[in-house]
């Protein structure tokens, strides 16, 4: 059976927002205390998959955007608005709600 190819979503967000998909953390599992998924945070920290085409002024210029597809970023706790695509939960969010993007 071949098996089916994962693409990846098909939205390029208008002017200055970007899409991004949250990163999940990594479990840790500290004595016997076990979280449920239900009463755990929504991780604040994402990779941009794609970006708009930048801000337009008032003048009619457009300004290019800081952010990359590609970029690990931090962003607001409650920025942005989820979308669901292909199945995969997403946030589309203006650039400034991005907080900064991580270096490593």
């Amino acid at each position: 059976m071949a098996q089916a190819k994962r693409t990846i979503p098909t939205l390029q967000p208008l002017h200055d927002r970007v899409l991004v998909k949250r990163v999940e953390e990594e479990q840790a599992r500290r004595g016997a205390i076990i979280i449920p998924d239900s009463a755990k945070e929504k991780p604040q920290e994402g990779k941009v998959i794609a970006v708009g085409k930048g801000r337009v002024s008032e003048a009619g210029k457009k300004t290019a955007l800081d952010v990359k597809a590609g970029d690990r970023v931090l962003f607001g706790k409650y920025s942005g608005s989820e979308v669901k695509l292909d199945g995969e939960e997403y946030l589309i969010m203006k650039e400034e709600d991005v907080l900064g993007i991580l270096v490593s």
